[in-house]
């Protein structure tokens, strides 16, 4: 049976167990979130904030939050057109 379990194939984490090692700053915001973000991106974007404005995790949050708002602005743009409320900002 041991045998079954060997390859060379690369073992994929369960998403829950990439979640619980995020920052937990970074999983108290992500429990908010208005879009669905997997660990992966967010944490990928957690990093690049983190090289453009320094470590402070209330100013990364900050980063975060500006990229969600760009990312709904474009989506509600493309899905409901120019007049969606949000677009009036």
């Amino acid at each position: 049976m041991a045998s079954n379990l060997q390859s060379t194939l690369r073992r994929r984490s369960s998403p829950m167990a990439e979640f619980d090692r995020l920052p937990p700053e970074l999983r108290h915001w992500l429990a908010h979130a208005a879009l669905p973000w997997s660990a992966r991106s967010a944490l990928r974007l957690w990093h690049k904030a983190a090289r453009r404005v320094g470590r402070d995790p209330k100013v990364i949050l900050a980063h975060l939050a500006r990229a969600e708002a760009r990312s709904l602005a474009r989506d509600s743009r493309a899905i409901w057109g120019d007049g969606y409320p949000l677009m009036r900002e």
